[in-house]
């Protein structure tokens, strides 16, 4: 059972007495974890060290397990392998794992010196390409592809027309980096407020140039319209007279088209799983098969 990295070592013991709980009081691996499992009437649920989970629903997870690994299936399987004179194992276990590492009260408790916000900067150009800074470098988690995702479905546009900048402290607003799975809960919830940021004021020049109210303008699927009309402008034309301000009330509508948005979630994400190792065993050359 054994993770990924540092940490896993204590989660190897931990969930190693578990299994031996279950082999002393006879009760089957997936039962015992099953009677400790939090039920979904119980959310939000307040763990021990005094975090609170938002949801789960960790017996389908279990029930999703089975089905997908045959755990009903292995008897047979064994005893199949013991006619070959093999030797056949099954490990499962689940798992909650706080994410998003980032809340600034939280870590602030457990003593850290600093926050763990982070942020974001989206700028439109005239062209209606976008840039995205962010405040942390990629190395591997895929922001490249992510942050593209989030923006372009929010906004309607083509993915492949958005930049994302990082790794250039002279570009990027300050970030506190990659680790703990916070790259898209915590940099994509800030980028997401930017864009926010961009629609509503987006919708301000749309407003302008279609003579409505601002009230009145809807988007959708990249279009800016005045609601029950058929009068409507595209992203890219707004992301144009967002630049040409020629009559502009400039007294309630600057120029450009850029917004940076700083979040501090005010908890973790709460990811739940399950997973199964089934393996064979040579005794006659210790070979393992997985």
């Amino acid at each position: 059972c054994l993770s990924w990295r540092g940490p896993a070592r204590g989660h190897l013991f931990d969930r190693a007495v578990i299994d031996m709980a279950a082999r002393e009081l006879g009760i089957d691996p997936i039962e015992i974890r099953r009677r400790n499992f939090i039920q979904p009437d119980q959310f939000p649920y307040t763990s021990a060290a005094g975090l609170q989970y938002d949801t789960g629903n960790y017996d389908a997870v279990m029930d999703k397990l089975v089905e997908i690994a045959d755990i009903n299936g292995f008897p047979a399987r064994r005893a199949a392998s013991q006619a070959k004179g093999m030797l056949r194992g099954l490990g499962v276990n689940s798992y909650i794992e706080a994410c998003g590492i980032a809340p600034s009260n939280l870590v602030g408790i457990l003593g850290s010196r600093v926050g763990l916000y982070d942020a974001a900067t989206v700028r439109v150009n005239a062209t209606g390409s976008l840039s995205v800074m962010v405040g942390a470098h990629s190395h591997g988690q895929g922001h490249e592809t992510a942050f593209p995702q989030v923006v372009a479905s929010m906004l309607g546009i083509d993915a492949a027309s958005i930049d994302i900048v990082h790794g250039d402290t002279a570009k990027i607003p300050f970030g506190m980096g990659s680790y703990g799975s916070r790259s898209l809960a915590v940099r994509g919830s800030a980028v997401v407020r930017a864009t926010e940021k961009i629609i509503a004021k987006a919708k301000k020049i749309a407003a302008h140039m279609l003579e409505a109210s601002g009230g009145d303008i809807e988007f959708k699927e990249g279009k800016f319209s005045v609601a029950g009309t058929d009068k409507a402008v595209s992203f890219g034309e707004v992301a144009l007279k967002a630049y040409i301000p020629h009559n502009y009330p400039l007294d309630e509508l600057e120029p450009g088209l850029e917004e940076t948005a700083f979040y501090d979630p005010a908890n973790f994400t709460y990811p739940a799983g399950a997973y199964a190792c089934e393996v064979e065993v040579d005794p006659e050359t210790g070979k393992v098969t997985i």
